[in-house]
């Protein structure tokens, strides 16, 4: 036998069917091909890169369906699933697995209130995003159009406390002043609250007996944000019908707020 000291010929590249069993199985594990079909390394192979991310989050988008529900909550108002179904005048089965796609994408989430399930932009950046795309679209989003009768939407009972777009508008003030403290889903009264409350001739200890949550929010069916729930909602309204500030309608939920009660419930 014969031995030489050249080097030894190099492989022969696949062709045909290997060749593509051999590109697609790269391929599937780094996801990204160059201008010539060749498959790109992909630096970490367990996380999603970042154009295969962004490209499924615009895929989640893209989708007609989908993108009548988002531009439907872009007004900050959580919606029902049968509400989203309706905008985009899909059926319920239908639209559960395109809620499951938005979810899975970072786009909605969903809070459960009740028999309710309500969804609501995942967070501001989402917001900021879809209207970016809507300026590049040189459209507007349809704004949604509510079913609730008006004196309902304004003020109305929800159980033993207060609902509609004036118990939101008292929820955020507190909020804003700092009466109450967000913990863990349960609101925490503040000094600056208890200050508040006995201010306005209301009995804190009295609340603090009963056995039910002190308070939390409690997410509002007409104006879809939160107001004031708990023994703490229910003792709001009470008083202010104590004090005429709020008057209660015949044969009907809805309240009506009074001169006395605009004045002292403004929080400018």
């Amino acid at each position: 036998m014969q031995y030489t000291d050249r080097a030894p010929r190099p492989a022969r590249p696949p062709r045909g069917a290997k060749a593509a069993k051999a590109t697609t199985a790269s391929t599937a594990i780094s996801g990204r091909v160059d201008h010539g079909g060749n498959p790109l390394p992909n630096a970490d192979a367990g996380a999603a890169t970042a154009d295969v991310q962004l490209a499924a989050i615009a895929a989640a988008i893209g989708d007609p369906v989908r993108a009548r529900m988002l531009c439907s909550l872009l007004d900050g108002h959580a919606r029902t699933a049968t509400e989203l179904a309706a905008v985009a005048e899909i059926g319920a089965s239908t639209a559960s697995s395109h809620f499951t796609r938005l979810r899975e994408q970072g786009l909605v989430e969903q809070a459960t209130q009740g028999k309710h399930r309500y969804y609501r932009l995942a967070s501001p950046e989402v917001a900021g995003a879809l209207e970016s795309l809507l300026v590049i679209a040189g459209v507007k989003a349809t704004p949604y159009t509510p079913t609730t009768p008006p004196a309902l939407r304004e003020a109305r009972t929800c159980y033993k406390h207060m609902a509609g777009t004036v118990a939101v508008r008292i929820h955020d003030a507190f909020l804003a002043r700092g009466y109450l403290r967000n913990r863990s889903g349960q609101y925490v009264l503040t000094p600056a609250g208890s200050t508040y409350l006995e201010g306005i001739g209301m009995d804190i200890e009295a609340i603090r007996t009963t056995r039910r949550s002190f308070a939390h929010p409690c997410l509002d069916w007409s104006a879809r944000k939160p107001h004031i729930g708990g023994a703490l909602g229910d003792a709001l309204l009470a008083h202010f019908v104590a004090r005429r500030w709020v008057e209660k309608q015949l044969d009907s939920r809805a309240l009506r707020l009074t001169r006395s009660g605009e004045r002292a419930l403004r929080f400018e």
